[in-house]
């Protein structure tokens, strides 16, 4: 409620956060089971139209994200200018837009109209990244990673529910449509982006964003976004903020290669009823636990969260470069590559969080996912050369490195343990 000043008194903003919080994990959830049921079938209408040997299978997916890389940071300064509500309808609006040109792709077997259409797609998975922040907004600093674990744990559902829904999705187009088998999965994806686009439209109010700034005195309005040059200078001002994107790079490069391999690298030794089994474990250690993490980083500290990260990633990718021909090994590696990631991304997103002034924090949030995005994608899309060239092992290897790089760096905590930019 409002003292007499009309000023809004703390008990207001925790029930209004409660309120945002149930707005956004609906949206994540209904937009996440979209993303994994879409993708899911990516790979196999690039076979379709390039032929089932073409090398070219992981360009569906390093699409979506480097789409995904360009709105996070075009979305991020809408949010800047006119809050939170505006950047999340307006992405997944686009979402939708691009499901039903990668529809139509499939549907035609055109590359070029799908690979448009994958891009457009991409800033689905850009307001789903973003919403993590928004949650944020108005959480009181010793409880952010609490917040944008709830984000996260919402996901959890959502990509296991989606990949069921492609069979019902391939049926309903076959059937209702006569269509390609895998059209229908994308244009029912489309539609399910409705839900969150109805849900951020209608729900998210007050906007999170905005009223964090009239709270801080500084209205939505008055505050100019940075550019991108300007939003990472702004990161890599500080050992802090350099530590956090590093973290989050890295974790998505390393979680991204290995993961995208691993069920080619099973089909090629016989093991590919397996695969699935594997890649679900795999999902489960990225979002289930997210609740325990977030609590863990707001009572033991960002960079000891990232340091943790590091070392799960280091035994995750060392047990996958270990695991040779047969596939025990990798439940447990895939398993802990999924924790890894979700130590790394929540460490690093709540201590850049922390790190920056909140005039610039939108903009580098944006600038931040946009890098993290684009580089995973670009793991991502290399990975399948790199197995053909060398081997899973070696590409597993390389990701070690990468992982061994981030523990040695967050171990170093006395560099990166300074005071914060101020608020």
């Amino acid at each position: 409620m409002r003292g007499g000043s009309g000023r809004l008194v703390p008990i207001d903003i925790v029930a209004i956060q409660r309120r945002t919080l149930r707005v956004l994990i609906l949206g994540q959830l209904a937009a996440a089971a979209a993303l994994s049921s879409a993708v899911t079938v990516g790979a196999f209408v690039i076979q379709r139209i390039l032929g089932q040997d073409t090398p070219w299978g992981g360009i569906a997916t390093a699409t979506v994200t480097i789409g995904t890389a360009f709105m996070s940071q075009y979305l991020s300064r809408l949010m800047s200018k006119r809050g939170r509500r505006d950047g999340l309808r307006l992405g997944y609006f686009l979402a939708i837009i691009g499901g039903f040109i990668a529809a139509i792709g499939a549907e035609t077997k055109t590359l070029a109209i799908f690979i448009v259409g994958l891009f457009v797609y991409g800033s689905g998975q850009a307001s789903n990244l973003l919403s993590r922040y928004a949650a944020t907004d108005l959480a009181a600093p010793d409880q952010r990673g609490a917040a944008m674990s709830r984000i996260l744990f919402a996901s959890t559902f959502g990509a296991v529910l989606g990949p069921v829904l492609v069979l019902p999705a391939q049926a309903a187009g076959e059937t209702w449509f006569d269509w390609n088998k895998y059209t229908g999965p994308w244009f029912f994806s489309a539609v399910f982006f409705l839900v969150s686009l109805g849900n951020a439209w209608l729900r998210l109010k007050p906007d999170p964003l905005v009223l964090a700034r009239e709270i801080s005195g500084q209205p939505i309005g008055e505050v100019a976004p940075i550019n991108l040059r300007e939003a990472l200078g702004a990161v890599f001002a500080t050992r802090q903020g350099t530590l956090a994107v590093a973290s989050m790079i890295i974790s998505q490069m390393t979680m991204v290669a290995v993961m995208t391999m691993t069920p080619v690298h099973l089909k090629s030794h016989g093991h590919e009823t397996v695969s699935s089994y594997v890649i679900s474990l795999h999902i489960a250690g990225m979002y289930a636990f997210s609740p325990w993490v977030g609590r863990f980083s707001d009572k033991q500290g960002r960079i000891r969260t990232i340091q943790i990260g590091g070392v799960l990633l280091a035994a995750a990718t060392a047990m996958s470069a270990l695991a040779g021909n047969g596939y025990l090994l990798l439940f447990p590696a895939l398993w802990l590559l999924g924790i890894g990631w979700s130590f790394g991304l929540i460490g690093g997103s709540s201590l850049l969080i922390d790190s920056v002034s909140e005039r610039v924090r939108v903009s580098v949030q944006g600038a931040a996912d946009m890098s993290m995005s684009l580089l995973g994608g670009l793991a991502g899309f290399s990975s399948g050369f790199i197995r053909k060239a060398v081997g899973y092992h070696v590409l597993s290897t390389f990701a070690l490195v990468l992982a061994c790089l981030l523990a040695a760096a967050a171990a170093l905590r006395p560099l990166f343990e300074k005071p914060a930019a101020a608020n």
